[in-house]
């Protein structure tokens, strides 16, 4: 292919801007390994990308997209061969490393690792940041001391990616997960993925300025922020840990000091940005065990790339569900 289509961000001022551009190889940042993709996928982080808002890209030209899975083509690297089927995501693909929504990629080594057996490139896109997220922060609640005997454990956003993936893989593990969301409509979806029942999150939100409440969860991954996540410290059983690894809510949150003083509660930040070889191939390992990929497909729907602009608005807007698999060859 002499020349492919890429999503190539530019900068005019303030002003950021995406757009549909026939690019060559030649005009590839270097890199050790050139890969073919074939899947991204959307993330929150995405979505505030392509619709052009600050904050995310801090080079340009950029080309957005945090993820990528496809088949290197060429390698300087001796731990990838041309064949490899691979999956990028974080070390700032899309937003200082040029990411996936292009038909060819080329990047460092170390943001790659093999793609897990059994696992399809597509499968490995409808896991995502958002699923490697959902995962490192189970590994942090078991880190943590949490089992499936400790009581009940709490997703927030549980409509979305990171929450979604989260419920599927505590449930499996044997935990009694419940699901906090604001779209009540999503019940049976979300009971479908393992969830034991459903909160409002609003409940969690009228919590906010309270320093405590009931103790009930022994456990807690939350994709929100702002009140959401400050409701929640007010509920968190003694000795208790919420991992934290989202904003949609809002960066700020408001707490008193007395979950963390009077009860023991572990706040716990999550980032998949900068992660070693050894925690990814891990991450990745878990994935494919405890993750049942039959469920996977069940919760994501693959979207061309040619609708990047259209559902990057609808991810900022709470109107997608699971996980979309961007195919970059449509």
């Amino acid at each position: 292919m002499s020349v492919f289509n890429a999503l190539i961000a530019t900068k005019d001022g303030g002003r950021i801007t995406t757009t549909f551009q026939q690019i060559s190889r030649d005009q590839l940042p270097p890199g050790d390994v050139l890969v073919k993709v074939a899947y991204s996928t959307l993330n929150y982080k995405d979505g505030l990308a392509v619709t052009g808002q600050p904050g995310i890209m801090r080079k340009f030209p950029m080309v957005p997209g945090i993820d990528f899975a496809g088949v290197v083509e060429e390698s300087s690297s001796s731990a990838f061969k041309p064949g490899d089927s691979v999956i990028g995501t974080g070390f700032g693909m899309g937003e200082t490393i040029w990411g996936g929504y292009s038909q060819y990629v080329r990047v460092p080594a170390e943001p790659l690792v093999a793609l897990p057996s059994g696992m399809s490139l597509q499968q490995s896109m409808a896991i995502g940041t958002a699923g490697f997220t959902a995962m490192q922060s189970v590994l942090a609640l078991e880190f943590h001391g949490l089992k499936p005997g400790s009581g009940e454990v709490l997703v927030t956003g549980a409509s979305g990616g990171v929450g979604g993936i989260a419920i599927a893989v505590l449930s499996k593990l044997g935990y009694r997960v419940f699901a906090a969301t604001g779209r009540a409509e999503q019940e049976p979806y979300l009971r479908s993925l393992g969830a034991s029942g459903i909160i409002d999150r609003a409940t969690l939100d009228q919590n906010a300025d309270k320093g405590l409440a009931t103790e009930r969860w022994a456990g807690a991954i939350d994709t929100i922020g702002g009140k959401t996540l400050s409701g929640l410290f007010a509920e968190m059983a003694s000795r208790a840990s919420v991992t934290s690894c989202g904003m949609a809510g809002g960066p700020v949150i408001t707490t008193a000091v007395w979950p963390f003083i009077l009860r023991g509660v572990n706040l716990l930040g999550i980032s998949s940005m900068k992660v070693t070889l050894e925690e990814r191939k891990e991450v990745w390992r878990r994935l494919s065990l405890d993750l049942p990929l039959p469920l996977l497909d069940s919760m994501s729907l693959v979207e061309p790339l040619s609708k990047i602009h259209e559902l990057g608005q609808q991810i900022l807007d709470s109107r997608t569900r699971g996980r979309v698999v961007i195919d970059v060859n449509q």
